[in-house]
């Protein structure tokens, strides 16, 4: 039996290994401590490494490519390289956004210069939440767009 043999069989007990066995495999293939994130998240790197070891990593060449190119996007900048490429946070314009509030459905429709609520151009969701609730808002919070709580 080739040792490749195996490989399919071993990602696919990945989703059935408790999660304390995936960190254990994690010590033992990556050689560290496992982050601290979501078990999803062990299983896809897991699923990767053992790939990688079994049938080889990217080349060298295709490395060093993706370097340069991320290097061209972010110039080297760590902030810069997790923010969205055409920078914004904006949803795609088109989106509608829905959003109940005391019984009364609301509808917003992001716009390429802001967003429209009753028919009435805005810049801001923050602008349309403080219109809706009379309190202000993070827009993004009240739409349902980003979590109350910090993210990590």
């Amino acid at each position: 039996m080739n040792q490749t043999d195996s490989i399919p069989a071993r990602l696919a007990a990945l989703k059935t290994t408790p999660t304390s066995e995936l960190k254990k495999q994690w010590r033992d293939l990556f050689d560290s401590e496992p982050p601290a994130f979501n078990r999803r998240y062990l299983e896809s790197r897991l699923a990767y490494r053992i790939q990688e070891l079994a049938y080889g990593g990217l080349k060298p060449e295709t490395v060093r490519r993706l370097e340069r190119l991320g290097e061209e996007l972010d110039g080297g900048d760590r902030a810069k390289s997790r923010k969205r490429a055409d920078h914004s946070d904006k949803p795609i314009t088109g989106t509608r956004l829905l959003r109940e509030w005391k019984g009364v459905e609301h509808v917003v429709t992001v716009l390429a210069d802001g967003y429209e609520w009753q028919g009435r151009p805005y810049k801001s969701l923050s602008a349309i939440a403080r219109a809706i609730t009379g309190t202000r808002w993070n827009g993004r919070v009240f739409f349902g767009l980003k979590n109350q709580r910090r993210s990590a």
